[in-house]
């Protein structure tokens, strides 16, 4: 159990893994929602049952959305560690008045 707790804690901190696997979940549960409706599952409890899987889907959707914005803001993270704008603000105070770097 231990191993499977770490396992878990370890994907949860990728958001490209997280936003795959609720991708899939996503498309499992809307894959469901006819089944469940040709199988005559929903017959008892229609109400509840079909707001369970909408919920569900709703749910894996919306981890999936929040997984790929944060894979862009792992991106753009990236690209300022990269590049910082520190360095291009004083490029420009430069290039457009006399201030001149300090000599060292």
């Amino acid at each position: 159990m231990v191993i499977v707790k770490s396992l878990w804690a370890s994907v949860q901190g990728d958001p490209v893994f997280m936003r795959r696997v609720n991708g899939w979940l996503t498309i499992f549960w809307v894959v469901m929602i006819p089944i469940s409706y040709v199988m005559h599952w929903l017959s008892s409890v229609i109400y509840v049952s079909a707001l369970s899987l909408w919920a569900l889907v709703a749910g894996h959707w919306s981890s999936w959305q929040a997984a790929r914005v944060e894979v862009a803001q792992n991106i753009e993270a990236d690209r300022q560690k990269r590049n910082p704008i520190e360095e291009k603000v004083v490029a420009k105070m430069i290039e457009k008045t006399d201030v001149a770097p300090a000599e060292d």
